[in-house]
This record gives C-alpha cells, structure tokens and sequence, in this order.
C-alpha cells in the first residue's frame, strides 16, 4: 500500500506519542500536533490523508477540528480517539462526518484497522471520481471490429501478451486504432477488474504532465491548493495508458524512465518515494527512431517502451475491414440519434472502398456520424460525404443537409455546418469538432469569426 500521511491530535503526551509510534512502524509518514488549534495549524500547510484526533480536548475539541476539515479539506479522513465514548457521542461524531470511531485504550491492530480502512475508501473514492469522469463502454474483442488477415494478427498478439506485465508500444497512424487495441489487452488480462487510466501526453504542457502524472504536494506551485493524486497512482494495479508518448518533453522523460524501471516516482514537491504496480502501455503515431536521432527522444526509454512492440496497419492497407466498419457505425449512430437509416447506396460502399483513409477509422466513424445526423433520407448518399475535405458529387441535397445552391458562398456552408453539429453536439464543442474533423482550437476561432 502507498505510505500515507497521517496527523495526531491529542493533548495527552503519553496517548499522542504511543498513536504516533503504531503508525510510524506501520509505514506512515506521522506528524504529531499537542492541540486541536496547533492541528489546524498544520493541516493549513500539509495536505494530510487521514486525522486521527482526540475528542475531549481544550479550547479546541476533537468535533471543533472534524468540523474544519469537513470544511476545509473533505478529502482527509477523520477518525475520532475517545477515552468517554457512549453510543450518543460516536453517533454524534459520525452524523458530523467521522469516518470511524475508536475507545481509549485500544490495541495497535484496532488503530491499524482503522486507519486502513480510511485509506482504502480514499483511494476507491479518487478512482471512482476519476472512472466518472473519464466513463467509457468496456472494451474487449467484442468492441473490434475487422477480420481482416491484418487485424487477426493483432488479435493473436493481444491473446499473447495481456496476461504479461510487460509494457507495449502499440504504433501506427492517427485514427488506426491504438486506444482500441490498449484497452482490449487490459480487459484480456488479470489486472481487467482494476482500473484502465489514460494520459493524453501531447495535450499538456510538461508542467502540467508531471503533475498529472505523478501528482503534487500541497504549495508544491502556484495554484497547488491540495495534494492531487497522479495517474501512476490511480492506475495501481491496474493498467495506464500514455497516449501519443511521443510528445512527453526531453526534461521529464528521465523521471518517466525510472518510474517505469524502479515502480516508483515522488510526487512534485514530493520527497516520499511511492510504490505502484502499475501496467504500462504507449501509443505513438510518431517515427520514434527518428526523435532519438534529433535528440529529441531518449534511447533507454524507447527501449523500456517498446518491450512488446504492436503495430496497427492504416485502414488503406486491410479494406477489407472497411464494410464492417461501415455497417458497425451506421447501426451504432443510428441508434445513437434515433434514425431510421437502413443502409448505404452502391456510390457509397465504391467510394470508401476507393478512398484512403488519411485519417483512417476515426475519419471513417466521424464521416458516418455525420452523414447519420444531416440526412433526412433511409439511405446515405454520397452528398453526404466530404470525404478529405472535398465533397463528392450530388444529385440533391436531403432537407436535413447543409444548404447548398449555386451562388452560396464556402464561408456560409461552413457556418450551417457548424450550427448544425453545434445544435446536434448540445453545443458540445469538443466533439462537434471531432465530428467536423477539425481541433477545438479551430472550431473556436471559426465561432469567432463568423460570430463575434
């Protein structure tokens, strides 16, 4: 388990030092405080995981100092020492927001007990609160989808490597599918019922990246309010995927190479070495070889990174996966947005077969959503794709499609389109703008553009 960091409130001498000496031993990092006001003191500079606090104590009780880190820090534990317990007070302290309650005298196990019990709700609080917000369908096998001779050769390396803890580098083009590939090896594998935590690399700064994934102490920086748990930790036993490692910074890789070979980091701000056993997998649509020869990758980390190397072949080199993508999505988005579209014309099917794919799957799915949301016909057609930027030839447009005539200017197609999926997304810009194939940034500089 993660050592944690504990604070003892007592104003006895002899009960605050035996409480400090039991979990020391047992592997905390322990401040001791003499009152209830000195606590808070100290709770003002340190962020703590648990407060094991006297009750009966002057001016300041153990209820008076429950009651700041409710208020103050909620995501500390609180367990209350009384040598005056009735059944009234601990379910008073309970109703005020104790985690638990122990009598004085109490054996070294029962104070054990219950400081791991505090900790271990912490610890599925923060993963929960993380898995919440980051909430996505289970993906195994069943989320695949292609036969292709390609693909079956990837489903063969994921049947191999996932019950290992080796780390992967899964490589290929943008929108190949890697993500995909990454969470079916962690639902094939024994670590399945514990977390799968993904880190965007390329969408931090190197500041922010440590931090997310190694977490911070309180005042470790400007605007370092509370300890913040990293992804490392998060992903403890589980599985942790660095997406696009590739564009992780020269100055912080040393620090990510030695959390991958010694399974442990210190927080930023941190001096505590803390150990995980924490699965490793990498994504990269980058030439890796070529950053180590600009010196803008190191070596040993790729070496460290790329123990079981998989490689995604472009959706231009295995077409014959194209038709049940496209028969996937379609019945997905029309379910997704209550359409009764019933298929694809014979233009259609020729024209993805033709096409390349630049961004493979994910252009094909969000191609699809799209013509799914605009068409107002049973079948698509091909004026409802654009595909590469371009749009292919129509015969008409359906109602629901973006106003186009002869004289309406690109700047006003554009526009509709973005109000369109705008009005689709709930004004959700993140994935209207996956939907329109542009980066947030751009769909916020056409809005201001078009719109003030």
């Amino acid at each position: 388990m993660t050592p944690s960091r504990i604070l003892v409130i007592d104003d006895e001498s002899i009960m605050r030092e035996y409480v400090e000496e039991v979990l020391t031993r047992a592997g905390h990092e322990v401040h001791a405080a003499s009152s209830g006001r000195e606590g808070i003191e100290l709770l003002q500079k340190l962020s703590f995981d648990v407060v094991v606090t006297d009750l009966r104590m002057t001016p300041m009780d153990g209820l008076d100092v429950l009651h700041w880190v409710r208020a103050s820090s909620p995501a500390t534990h609180c367990i209350i020492m009384t040598a005056y317990g009735t059944i009234e007070t601990a379910v008073a302290a309970l109703k005020d927001g104790a985690d638990d309650y122990i009598m004085k005298p109490f054996a070294p196990d029962e104070l054990e007990l219950a400081v791991t019990r505090a900790i271990e709700r912490e610890r599925l609080t923060q993963e929960n609160r993380y898995l919440r917000g980051a909430l996505d369908h289970a993906c195994g096998f069943g989320q695949m989808v292609g036969e292709s001779q390609a693909m079956r050769a990837v489903y063969e390396q994921i049947k191999k490597v996932a019950s290992s803890r080796a780390t992967i580098l899964i490589r290929g083009d943008s929108g190949a599918g890697k993500e995909l590939v990454a969470r079916a090896i962690h639902h094939s594998s024994p670590r399945a019922d514990r977390p799968f935590i993904k880190v965007n690399c390329a969408a931090l700064s190197a500041g922010l990246l440590e931090s997310e994934l190694f977490g911070h102490e309180k005042g470790a920086f400007t605007g370092a309010l509370d300890r913040k748990v990293g992804r490392f930790e998060l992903a403890d036993h589980g599985t942790l995927l660095l997406d696009e490692v590739s564009e992780i910074g020269i100055e912080l890789q040393p620090k990510l190479l030695r959390a991958l070979q010694e399974r442990e980091f210190e927080r930023v701000g941190g001096t505590k070495p803390i150990q995980v056993d924490t699965r490793i997998i990498s994504t990269s649509n980058r030439n890796l070889e070529k950053a180590i020869e600009e010196g803008k990758f190191r070596e040993d980390l790729f070496f460290r990174l790329n123990v079981i190397p998989i490689h995604i072949p472009p959706l231009r080199d295995r077409r014959d996966d194209i038709p049940p993508l496209m028969d996937h999505f379609l019945k997905r988005f029309s379910v997704e947005n209550a359409r009764a579209i019933t298929g694809f014309s014979s233009e259609v099917r020729k024209l993805f077969l033709e096409y390349d794919w630049p961004g493979n799957v994910r252009e094909l799915q969000n191609a699809i959503e799209r013509a799914v949301v605009l068409s107002s016909e049973p079948e698509l057609g091909p004026e409802l794709f654009h595909l590469g930027g371009v749009a292919t030839p129509a015969a008409s447009a359906p109602a629901n499609s973006v106003c186009v005539s002869i004289g309406t200017t690109v700047g006003a197609m554009e526009r509709e389109l973005i109000l369109k999926t705008l009005a689709h997304c709930g004004d959700n810009r993140t994935h209207a703008a996956d939907l329109l194939g542009i980066s947030v940034r751009t769909l916020r500089n056409k809005l201001k553009e078009y719109f003030g």
